[in-house]
């Protein structure tokens, strides 16, 4: 079994200054002290609002992702809307460091979408980024065949949701076994 990249995550109560603001007052956000996450996967269950996707978001950021999603390499903003979460986050990583992860944004995969179309139309020594995702835009296919395109296409995500709409289903990619319902 590969070796665990994150084992932790720890609020530092400390330096929150209040728990009756925004994300504070969140209470998967506001109940936390210490997330042990397990070797294999964890899962993040709560009722709408109860602040699991900015948790994750924080997570991500303090991880080093972009706050609206993509690869580790992706710096882009269409809207500071992210809260600063993450400066409050302590993460305790194992001792396997990734290549490379992914952040999926489900709100903000549209944008991720054509910052990659940007960046192909830009003159590079690279390939097209596109070629990571299937070799065309990732906005020639439906909402669900593009999550579906970079869910089994990505191999080494670190931070990554799964849509619960996809409709193909046991997509095998490299090292990653897809079965979203």
């Amino acid at each position: 079994m590969e070796p665990q990249v994150l084992v932790s995550v720890r609020l530092r109560r400390e330096d929150v200054t209040s728990f009756d603001d925004y994300p504070f007052n969140l209470p998967a956000i506001q109940t936390l002290d210490t997330l042990e996450l397990h070797r294999s996967m964890t899962f993040l269950v709560g009722e709408n609002g109860s602040g699991k996707s900015t948790l994750l978001e924080g997570i991500a950021v303090a991880a080093g992702f972009n706050a609206e999603g993509g690869s580790s390499n992706f710096r882009f903003s269409t809207s500071q809307t992210h809260c600063g979460l993450h400066e409050s986050l302590r993460l305790s990583r194992g001792i396997s460091k990734p290549r490379d992860g992914y952040f999926l944004r489900a709100e903000s995969f549209y944008n991720v979408a054509t910052e990659i179309d940007l960046r192909d139309s830009e003159p590079s020594f690279g390939p097209p980024i596109s070629r990571s995702y299937g070799g065309s835009s990732l906005h020639t296919r439906s909402h669900g065949e593009a999550f579906m395109e970079l869910f089994c296409t990505v191999s080494a995500a670190t931070v990554c949701t799964c849509p619960t709409n996809l409709k193909r289903h046991g997509q095998r990619s490299g090292n990653w076994r897809c079965w979203c319902a």
